[in-house]
């Protein structure tokens, strides 16, 4: 079943600097580089015909809730470390929007600004599939936007995480409003209604 008539928006989620450190590696950050490849190509697509693009950061606080569990601080609001990767392909017009919790939708404003520029679909990818590229893309749905998760577009710590939480959301009772797809897949459907 293909897309119809939508406006699509691209959300990457936390592709940030401290995720990426070569002096101290993740787990997630070899998984996280090969999806750098597909999100640049879908970014392509999304420049070529104006559609918008929103690189959703995590934007933390040292002495945050979240990090008195078992989380290091990481990705603190002004620093380095929050910044996007700089091998994605931002463009000027595309949209940097720091979060301060999981959600690209959280306090963060995102879905007015989504409706104001007609938005009615939200392609989410960047890291990590089961935490917060999957509560984005819930939250998408929670504010009336149809969502796909990415399934090439997006990591988790270990690659059975990751297909684990796509294979949950394959067969879904939100289906079609919410669905798994590939960039290539994504591309298609959009194209295919754009002309």
């Amino acid at each position: 079943m293909g897309i119809i008539a939508e406006v699509p928006a691209l959300l990457i989620i936390d592709m940030v600097k401290d995720n990426f450190r070569e002096d101290k590696p993740l787990p997630i950050t070899p998984l996280a580089r090969r999806a750098i490849g597909p999100l640049n190509g879908l970014i392509a697509v999304f420049h070529d015909h104006d559609w918008p693009v929103v690189f959703s950061t995590d934007a933390f606080h040292a002495d945050d809730f979240i990090f008195s569990g078992r989380m290091s601080p990481h990705s603190l609001a002004g620093t380095q470390g929050a910044e996007v990767i700089d091998e994605l392909n931002r463009g000027p017009d595309d949209f940097w929007l720091p979060k301060p919790r999981f959600s690209a939708f959280f306090r963060t404003g995102l879905p007015d600004w989504l409706h104001e520029r007609g938005v009615t679909l939200c392609a989410v990818g960047g890291i990590a599939t089961h935490f917060c590229v999957l509560t984005t893309a819930m939250d998408a749905i929670c504010h009336d936007f149809k969502a796909v998760l990415l399934a090439d577009g997006a990591a988790a710590p270990t690659e059975a995480i990751h297909e684990q939480t796509l294979n949950s959301y394959r067969r879904n009772p939100l289906f079609p409003l919410l669905r798994v797809l590939g960039t290539e897949e994504l591309t298609a459907e959009l194209l295919g209604e754009a002309g």
